[in-house]
This record gives C-alpha cells, sequence and structure tokens, in this order.
C-alpha cells in the first residue's frame, strides 16, 4: 500500500508508511519505532542533518501528518489505469464550455493522480490548478464540492503550496465549508486546516481570519465522530501558535472539549494541553466542574498519547490552586500515579513524577 501514498507519508529511516510520526529536535519527522531503534543504538545526531541531539531527545507527536496519513488509509488504493494528461483535465476545469459531468471526472481524476505523487502536486499548482479548484470550493454542487476539497487536500500536503493557497484565500472558502457542508466536506474542510497550518505563517493567518476558530469550535459541538475528532486535530494545529490558544479560549472551547473528554474523545486532551499554558485556559478549566475527575480519568484509562498530556494539564492546574489538589487526591489520583511511575514510556515517568511533586508542594500528600 505505501507506494500508493505520498512519499512524504515515509519514515526516512524504515522508508516505510509512518504508523506514529514524532518529530526530532532537528525539526525532522521520523516514524517513532525506527527513530527509537536509531536513539536506542546510541546515536545522537539527527538521521538526515547528522546534527548533534541532546542526550535525551525530546520525541514531538506529529498529530498533524498523523490525521492526514490516517485520512488517507480510509481510502483503498485503486488500480493502474491509464489517465488523461493533467494539464488537459485542468484545461476542462478552467473552460466555461466544459460541461459539469466533465469537470467533475476532471476533479476525481485529479485528486486520484495527486494523491500519490509529490512531484504532480507541485506541477499543478505551477500550472494554475489552485484557483480553479478554489472555485470549486464554493459550489453549491455537492459532489463537486466534495470533489475540490479532496484536491485542494492532495494540493495543500505540499509545503511549497501551502502559503499560496492561503494567499489564494483557500482559508475563506474552507471555513464556510466548516459551517454549511455535507459531514464528509466538514471533515475534509478541517484537516484541510490541520495540514496548511503546518507551516508556521499560516497559523497566525488562519487564527486571525474570521470565524475561523469559532467554526472550528461549533464543529466540535454539532458534528459527529469524524468531524469532531478531524476539529480537534485542526485546533491542535493551529493553537502551537500563542495568540490562537486565547481566541479559542474566548469561542468557549475549554468546557466543550472537556465535555468531549468525558465522552470519549481522547483527542481533546491534547488541545487542552495546549491551552493550559495560559492564564485564561487554566481560569476557564478552573470553572468547569468535574474537570479534574476527567482529567483523573485520562491518566486512569488512557492511552500511551494522553496520559502526558492529561499529566501535563493536571499538574499546570495544581501548581495554580491548592484546592485542586486536594480534589485530585480525592479522585484517587495518587494511586493512578504510583501505576504511571514504573511505565516504560519514560516521558510518562517524568510528567508523573513532576505531578507528584506538585501534590507534596501543595501539602496534599502528607
Amino acid at each position: 500500500m505505501a507506494t500508493h501514498l505520498p512519499d512524504d507519508f515515509k519514515c526516512p529511516i524504515s522508508l516505510e508508511i509512518m504508523s506514529d510520526p514524532v518529530i526530532l529536535p532537528s525539526g525532522h519527522t521520523f516514524d517513532r519505532a525506527s527513530i527509537q531503534r536509531w536513539l536506542d543504538a546510541g546515536h545522537r545526531t539527527c538521521p538526515i542533518t547528522k546534527l548533534p541531539l541532546p542526550e535525551h531527545p525530546c520525541l514531538i507527536p506529529n498529530h498533524a501528518l498523523r490525521s492526514l496519513i490516517s485520512n488517507y488509509t480510509l481510502v483503498a488504493p485503486l488500480k493502474s489505469q491509464p489517465w488523461p494528461q493533467p494539464q488537459t483535465l485542468i484545461s476542462a476545469l478552467t473552460s466555461p464550455s466544459t460541461p459539469l459531468e466533465t469537470k467533475l471526472n476532471s476533479l476525481t481524476q485529479l485528486a486520484r493522480l495527486t494523491k500519490h505523487d509529490s512531484a504532480l502536486r507541485r506541477k499543478l499548482t505551477e500550472w494554475g490548478a489552485a484557483p480553479a479548484v478554489l472555485r470549486f470550493v464554493d459550489s453549491d454542487d455537492s459532489n463537486l464540492l466534495e470533489k475540490a476539497l479532496s484536491l485542494l487536500l492532495n494540493l495543500s500536503l505540499d509545503d511549497d503550496n501551502k502559503v499560496g493557497l492561503v494567499a489564494e484565500g483557500a482559508v475563506n472558502r474552507v471555513v464556510k465549508v466548516l459551517r454549511l457542508g455535507s459531514p464528509d466536506c466538514r471533515a475534509i474542510a478541517a484537516t484541510i486546516i490541520t495540514s496548511l497550518a503546518v507551516v508556521e505563517v499560516n497559523k497566525a493567518t488562519i487564527g486571525a481570519y474570521p470565524d475561523a476558530i469559532q467554526a472550528l469550535v461549533w464543529l466540535l459541538i454539532s458534528g459527529k465522530g469524524r468531524e469532531k475528532k478531524e476539529a480537534a486535530t485542526a485546533l491542535y494545529a493551529i493553537c502551537s501558535f500563542a495568540d490562537n490558544r486565547r481566541r479559542a479560549i474566548d469561542c468557549g472551547a475549554v468546557p466543550i472539549l472537556i465535555g468531549l473528554l468525558d465522552s470519549g474523545l481522547e483527542r481533546a486532551i491534547e488541545v487542552l494541553g495546549l491551552l493550559v499554558k495560559c492564564k485564561e485556559g487554566r481560569e476557564e478549566m478552573m470553572k468547569v466542574n468535574g474537570c479534574v475527575k476527567v482529567l483523573v480519568q485520562v491518566l486512569r484509562n488512557g492511552s500511551s498519547r494522553g496520559i502526558p498530556y492529561g499529566l501535563f494539564t493536571l499538574n499546570c492546574l495544581c501548581n495554580c490552586c491548592e484546592r485542586l489538589c486536594f480534589e485530585a487526591m480525592n479522585e484517587g489520583v495518587l494511586e493512578v500515579c504510583m501505576g504511571l511511575m514504573v511505565e516504560e514510556n519514560e516521558k510518562i515517568r517524568r510528567y508523573t513524577s513532576s505531578l507528584v511533586q506538585t501534590l507534596r508542594d501543595n501539602h496534599a500528600i502528607g
């Protein structure tokens, strides 16, 4: 299946599609298992740049890329078949005289072609495909809209395209789809936001755009399973930019995320782990009844990916409020922490130790 997916999805070490992509301090992404083997072998340089790494390098989950890979693997690879020349397909899109059915077919074929060809994605942009695709994102025809969004998502995977697509007006159109599109279209639109936000400058642009964050928060409320997950992933991607955290908080994201976390959407704890970094976020979390109980439940039942965010979030809150330390103790956090202290995951052990120290400093532990 790896041959049917973009090269960007492959680990530079194993050359296989990444199942758990993580970012090294050097800025390059690898599959966790592969880079962990590299580090366990005693290497302390980046496999790509050869630059030195810290003694204990932090492996940061690349949730945006993981979400994109997950979306791609939902679709089975297609059998090889002859395709018209891409420039012919683009001409069909831009010509006013092209029948609707032909335009739909052109979008479908371009989306399939660009799904596994990064060079073609760059070529399509050079040939002026982006404005034509964005016009179809404004379409009232649901079939045209969905195919155009799929193609736009493919084009956005290339880093060289991301800033240009935002400059062409992609955010305006995608945000409109978040509000008015079908469930499938809304999920793809949120994934496009995630993809565009990989480039740092786009995080600020997207966050400052009227209604962008509000539309994602609205999708957390009104969407179904996949829509909620993609909206949370998009919020995580753009809230790594500090100003966007306050915007999300102002849009009422905190109580909604805590409610979703309580309902089983673990991606919500990752967003809360960013929002807790600012004073406004901590204040909002302290206002939510049962917040500490939900966080302790994450520590008790969460995955190896969610538990560190739960530990970090709870530690930040307990650092600011002695009352929450005692509330956490009443929820059995100390017993949970004793179990986490023997985890194989070094990050979980480190964060657990920090939380226990906070509880001790606030006299919650005798």
